[in-house]
């Protein structure tokens, strides 16, 4: 098995699965994820992936498949595990983050297909995340390992994922349970609407190798990241208070503009990015790396699943995970 290795780019595996995707990933599942280990994230093209339930297959012969929690953006569901990927504008990057690293059992493997790729953009780029945790400042590095990270948000039926889509239900009772269980902080608006905040750690050891890992979402679920007019508009529909998500230092000190600015630099400079051609297969260590996703034109379809949950208490964090 060669791995096509280029600066720059996402590792490329070249497949001959003459037609029968499903048993070529049965045969080459070991080989696959130790190169995901090895490497971080995988190219697989000439799989020639074009049908939903044979994606499905391919995925679950590769990995556990988990059911999203706690979503931050609206999905399309095709079956218990299997989804679209987000519904983002695509005029909009979605920036680098660690899929659900907020919550205390999060997929360790990310599967991408794409079906139809766009006719510009929309590549899934990739960043090394020990290559970005030794990128940032030192001093900002040890801030957040002694006090975290806590991410706020505001659910509502208007903007941004609603209560049922986060947590499955909207019955207040089973919300309620879910925080308790989860060191979610909660609060229900007089409007109906819910607050949340969590804190959680932004170093992580890997469970598989221990290595260091810049492991969270705060500047892409930052109030500073979104689209300048975009945050304007909802500052005065929502308030100040009122946004989808924002995300502060642990100690509950606003995160500036310049400090989500000096992160997404230094992911910009360890990005690998490869178009996404019809029928390609990616695999994702997704505490290892990072993933996010460019601006594209033309129709786009890409299948997501997160796969082989790993529980945040098993990857050494540096702080205790509370609620606030």
């Amino acid at each position: 098995m060669t791995v096509d290795l280029q600066a720059g780019k996402v590792p490329v595996l070249r497949a001959e699965a003459s037609g029968d995707a499903k048993r070529w990933a049965a045969e080459h599942r070991d080989a696959l994820r130790a190169a995901v280990v090895e490497h971080g994230s995988l190219l697989v093209r000439g799989l020639g992936l074009h049908a939903v339930a044979e994606t499905e297959a391919v995925f679950r012969r590769l990995g556990s498949l988990m059911t999203e929690k706690e979503a931050f953006a609206a999905r399309r569901r095709y079956s218990d595990g299997l989804y679209s990927s987000s519904k983002w504008p695509p005029n909009q990057p979605m920036c680098m983050h660690h899929e659900l690293s907020y919550l205390l059992e999060f997929p360790c493997l990310m599967l991408f297909a794409c079906l139809i790729a766009p006719t510009d953009g929309g590549a899934t780029t990739v960043a090394d995340s020990p290559a970005v945790l030794r990128g940032l400042p030192t001093e900002l590095v040890e801030r957040f390992e002694r006090v975290g990270w806590v991410l706020i948000r505001n659910y509502n039926n208007e903007v941004g994922a609603s209560v049922a889509e986060a947590f499955g239900t909207d019955d207040r009772r089973a919300v309620e349970s879910y925080c308790r269980s989860n060191a979610i902080k909660f609060e229900w608006r007089p409007d109906g609407g819910l607050r949340t905040w969590q804190r959680r750690s932004a170093v992580v050891h890997h469970p598989l190798t221990g290595e260091r890992c810049w492991f969270n979402q705060i500047a892409f679920l930052n109030e500073w990241t979104m689209n300048p007019e975009v945050r304007e508009y909802l500052v005065d529909i929502c308030g100040e208070d009122g946004l989808p998500f924002t995300t502060r230092f642990g100690d509950g000190d606003a995160i500036g503009a310049d400090v989500v600015q000096a992160i997404n630099e230094v992911y910009e400079a360890n990005t690998a990015r490869e178009p996404w051609q019809h029928g390609d297969l990616m695999l994702v260590d997704n505490v290892r790396t990072a993933h996010a996703r460019e601006r594209f034109e033309g129709p786009r379809e890409v299948l997501v699943a997160m796969a082989d949950a790993v529980h945040l208490a098993d990857c050494s964090p540096t702080i205790e995970v509370t609620a606030i």
